[in-house]
């Protein structure tokens, strides 16, 4: 069966088969067009989770991908590194005897100077990765803070929609009861301004909503204009860890740790290179002299030499080496006080972001929305005005705001603190 298919609109051939619309105006299959149609729209509105977002920046992010093209400059100086040094030929014509002379100077290092400059590109090439692993670490945090900054705007636009929907329903008991003689007009533009303010709150939150989006995007390195469905609970907070178990584990991954200790093994790799350009190279030459009339037609040459190191032999680069390795344990002694501060700092702001979460969760929330259920019930039989009622909503609306505040500082200390720690912890 054929079916012409020009998108998007289904329409009937002359034989009364299915079709749908497609762009070549082409006689295809019913399902093919099928296919093409929704196959592409299903794909394009896949809900993404914090799993799925973390691995997207992991991916496609565009500043941790330029940082990976650091690699290639790391390869290039083990290649560098690698090189022997080049001989030089020479060629003499003179008028003087021997008239013409060809010689090859080839220079040998000793000492192991080329073992060592490997050594040293080696350990560059290690602190590249870790600034690398550091970078990436930045990137899941903060790609992390946007998702979660994504997802509570989302609940602080749907939270003003139902704000706006509840002042929409206040405005209009308002409007039933003056009606009914029962309050006067004063009650229903109460009622109205409210409902105004509540409209403005709900556009304020839609915009911020688009901006939150448009961040997460921008780190996902995905179209700006067009929004991201989430598929997360903002309410999920990641449980807990020890203390101790996070000092443990910062000590051995912490970024600034990490960088600090592999800027050492680097420099004690140089110190060793500095030490070995004490020996001096040799320069091993040989060639032949010819037309020498009447001693020889033909004679063979040969040479060596080496510099003496009477006056430099490499003391300032040792110094300097030496120097910078006592700078680099004096640093690692102390980052390690800083770390073991910085992640207590951050587990404790996280658990106390925690309580606050459940406080808000289990007594705040719940009885600021019995209060106002009790306020709605009394002014619909009469006893309260309509200022008693309005109080009590924007109380309601105040501590939900909060609340999802709470959860996305919650979530935010979260990361700050697995940053922190320098490993994944949920």
């Amino acid at each position: 069966m054929k079916a012409r298919f020009v998108c998007p609109t289904w329409v009937k051939d002359r034989r009364g088969s299915s079709a749908v619309p497609c762009f070549c105006g082409r006689w295809l299959p019913a399902w093919v067009g099928v296919w093409i149609c929704v196959v592409p729209l299903a794909f394009a509105q896949q809900p993404l989770d914090l799993h799925g977002a973390l691995t997207a920046a992991e991916s496609a992010n565009l500043e941790l991908r330029a940082a990976r093209q650091q690699r290639a400059l790391a390869l290039a100086g083990l290649t560098t590194a690698r090189q022997l040094p080049n001989p030089t030929v020479a060629f003499t014509v003179a008028r003087d005897t021997p008239h013409e002379g060809v010689s090859v100077d080839l220079p040998i290092e000793l000492g192991g100077k080329r073992g060592k400059r490997l050594a040293v590109a080696r350990e560059e090439q290690k602190g590249t990765e870790i600034d690398i692993a550091v970078l990436a670490r930045q990137i899941r945090r903060r790609t992390r803070e946007a998702f979660y900054l994504s997802l509570s705007a989302h609940e602080q636009t749907a939270q003003a929609k139902n704000a706006f929907d509840l002042a929409t329903r206040i405005r209009d008991l308002a409007q039933q009861r003056f009606e009914a003689g029962d309050v006067a007009q004063l009650e229903v533009l109460q009622a109205e301004v409210e409902m105004a303010r509540a409209s403005a709150d709900y556009e304020t939150m839609a915009q911020g909503q688009r901006a939150a989006d448009v961040a997460l995007a921008a780190l996902l390195n995905r179209d700006l204009a067009t929004a991201i469905p989430l598929q997360a609970q903002l309410q999920e907070i990641p449980p807990e860890p020890t203390p101790q178990a996070v000092t443990e584990q910062a000590m051995t991954s912490s970024g600034d740790l990490l960088r600090t200790a592999q800027d050492l093994k680097t420099e004690e790799r140089r110190l060793d290179l500095a030490k070995a350009q004490k020996i001096p190279n040799l320069d091993l030459s040989g060639g032949a002299d010819f037309n020498s009339p009447p001693d020889f037609r033909v004679g063979g040459k040969g040479g060596i030499a080496v510099t003496f190191p009477l006056f430099y032999h490499g003391q300032g680069e040792i110094a300097q080496s030496t120097a910078r390795l006592e700078l680099l344990r004096a640093t690692v002694a102390s980052q390690r006080s800083s770390v073991a501060a910085t992640v207590a700092g951050a587990y404790f702001d996280y658990s106390a972001k925690v309580h606050q979460v459940q406080q808000y969760r289990d007594r705040v929330l719940p009885e600021t929305v019995r209060l106002e259920q009790m306020a709605e019930d009394s002014y619909q039989s009469g006893k309260t005005n309509v200022l008693t009622l309005l109080d009590a909503q924007r109380r309601l609306n105040d501590v939900r705001k909060l609340y999802i505040d709470a959860l996305l500082s919650a979530q935010s200390s979260f990361a700050t603190l697995e940053e922190a720690v320098g490993v994944p912890l949920d």
